[in-house]
């Protein structure tokens, strides 16, 4: 007889958590973000809807069909097929629907090109760290080869540069993802060794990065604020450790850090 309030009282508990938003997401700081988070709701509210309405019964046939210590017998039924029929293809209607409703924020970000004028960043994840490298003043990555990339170098050797592309040579490669506010950002995203997955939570991006391929995306920040980049993929033991750093600024302060980096290289 218990049971049924403790299956209503759980119930009241977890849908008010998540009502509430008591643990929820970091504010999102991308384009996009907004739209995925709207998203979600919706598909929290279909599907919490529907969990408070199935577990309020729940807790009603537990109470109403309780032992009640008089010797009664219980029922057995086969069930009713039209009733089965009715809620499979509503189950059926509801998913189909919730993912038709998401497919188009989705592909924008995975599979639509960046426009012309999008920064272009490569982002290359290995064990355990992230490495990112920006055109020069030509505007063009210079050859990265697989075979010349050594980690442990790091810096433009960890990327695997060919020193004899003249396009390479103005490449500006950093420890820190620096990102103009306002603006879309081509991601080319790499792995050295094994699948790593690039997520930066605030963003709302997340993308494995797997090696041999060349994994193009893109986003627009429009936040400024440091943002943690992580690896969401287990890749090793140092795993937990791999950590980077997004730093979204404005137009002005991103040319004048970029000009700074490329100086560096004269």
């Amino acid at each position: 007889m218990l049971l049924a309030p403790v299956v209503w009282v759980l119930t009241v508990i977890i849908v008010y958590v998540f009502a509430a938003k008591l643990w929820w997401f970091p504010l999102p700081a991308s384009a996009h973000g907004e739209a995925y988070d709207a998203q979600f709701a919706r598909t929290l509210w279909i599907t919490g809807v529907i969990f408070f309405l199935a577990q309020i019964a729940l807790g009603y046939v537990i109470f109403k069909f309780r032992d009640r210590g008089d010797g009664s017998r219980a029922q057995y039924s086969h069930g009713n097929n039209k009733l089965e029929a009715l809620w499979t293809s509503a189950t059926a209607v509801l998913f189909v629907g919730a993912v038709l409703m998401g497919t188009q924020i989705w592909a924008e970000v995975h599979f639509t090109e960046a426009p012309a004028n999008a920064m272009p960043i490569e982002v290359l994840g290995k064990q355990f760290a992230w490495s990112f490298r920006y055109p020069g003043p030509d505007g063009k990555f210079g050859i990265a080869k697989p075979e010349l990339e050594d980690p442990s170098a790091g810096g433009e050797a960890a990327l695997g540069l060919d020193p004899a592309d003249p396009a390479s040579k103005d490449d500006v490669v950093t420890g820190i993802m620096e990102v103009p506010v306002g603006r879309e950002v081509e991601v080319i995203l790499r792995a050295h060794d094994v699948i790593h997955s690039f997520f930066v939570p605030n963003m709302r991006f997340k993308q494995d990065a797997v090696p041999g391929l060349a994994i193009h995306m893109h986003f627009t920040p429009t936040e400024t604020g440091n943002f943690e980049i992580a690896c969401a993929e287990l890749c090793g033991l140092g795993h937990y450790k791999m950590h980077g750093m997004l730093k979204a600024v404005s137009q002005h302060e991103f040319d004048k850090w970029l000009a700074a980096r490329e100086a560096e290289k004269e």
